[in-house]
């Protein structure tokens, strides 16, 4: 598909899109880290202007894993992704899961990897993600210490995950200048409008949309009406309702059309009626999204499924 990974890249930096979310974890085994890579090429390869070119902002996230014990090893991860995307220094490097809530003494290590990735200009800024509001009030505090400022939190963000956590964490984001990142801003695909319970996604999400889907009627309703008033798709209406709200989404891409599609969630804005009737009829909703595991403040084990 890197024909037409490039392609698409290319018409979304060309439509003023400049920040791509990924991981050093999304690739891995024989991948080893094929999305860095990929990338990294796309950068290379785009033929558009070098001046835009040099605005491209790539925010990776560097896994908490469990070898991963002192700030040297997290440094050693930042240098490995800085080689694998083939820049100089990364945009937002963000610690991807805390371990507060299984290993919390590899906390502090992991946390003084970022002010040191920082210190050694590795990244432009750090950030974090899947952290919680107590936790993301520590990291705060801890890397505010040190000088090294907080720009980012990144989490699972949309119409069908807007629970007491999600609306704490934004609330901490904007007291104190720190821009949420709304990764899952359609759910998996559950808000575009495609899927109904008789027609089903292809492989693991199958098992997870039948439990959710027949619950999202009241939503999917609204989303559509809304949609065909204002002549745009119900994509397009669950991603503008996120940027409405202050985050910046991160929906995923893999074709041209994809691109098009989310470009048009782009230069307007939902009326504040609209919102008031999306955000009514999520919570007549019965059913939310199941969350991340690895987000802080959930301390038991959930079926979570994240299709990359």
């Amino acid at each position: 598909m890197e024909t037409e990974l490039q392609r698409t890249f290319n018409l979304a930096v060309d439509n003023g899109i400049n920040l791509f979310d990924t991981a050093d974890s999304y690739g891995t085994g024989k991948l080893n880290g094929q999305s860095e890579k990929l990338l990294g090429k796309f950068i290379k390869d785009y033929q558009g202007q070098k001046r835009v070119q040099n605005d491209i902002v790539i925010a990776t996230k560097f896994a908490a894993y469990p070898w991963r014990l002192t700030p040297l090893q997290f440094v050693n991860a930042c240098r490995a992704s800085l080689d694998r995307i083939e820049i100089e220094k990364i945009g937002i490097g963000q610690l991807h899961w805390s371990t507060a809530n299984y290993a919390p003494l590899q906390e502090k290590a992991l946390w003084d990897g970022l002010v040191a990735m920082y210190e050694q200009g590795l990244v432009r800024a750090v950030g974090v993600s899947n952290f919680g509001p107590k936790q993301l009030l520590k990291i705060y505090d801890y890397l505010k210490a040190r000088g090294v400022p907080l720009v980012s939190a990144q989490v699972q963000f949309s119409l069908l995950s807007m629970g007491e956590d999600q609306l704490e964490t934004k609330k901490i984001c904007d007291s104190l200048g720190i821009r949420l990142i709304a990764y899952s801003p359609l759910g998996l695909g559950m808000l575009t409008g495609k899927y109904t319970p008789d027609k089903l996604p292809r492989g693991p999400r199958a098992f997870l949309f039948r439990q959710i889907l027949p619950g999202l009627r009241p939503l999917l309703s609204s989303l559509k009406e809304i949609a065909q008033k204002r002549r745009k798709t119900m994509p397009q209406v669950a991603i503008n309702w996120c940027i409405c709200k202050g985050t910046i989404p991160i929906p995923g891409v893999k074709s041209v059309k994809q691109a098009e599609e989310n470009l048009g969630a782009l230069g307007w804005r939902l009326s504040s009626e609209e919102l008031a009737q999306l955000e009514h009829a999520a919570s007549e909703s019965p059913t939310k999204m199941i969350q991340n595991i690895f987000q802080t403040r959930f301390v038991f084990l959930i079926t979570y499924l994240k299709i990359f």
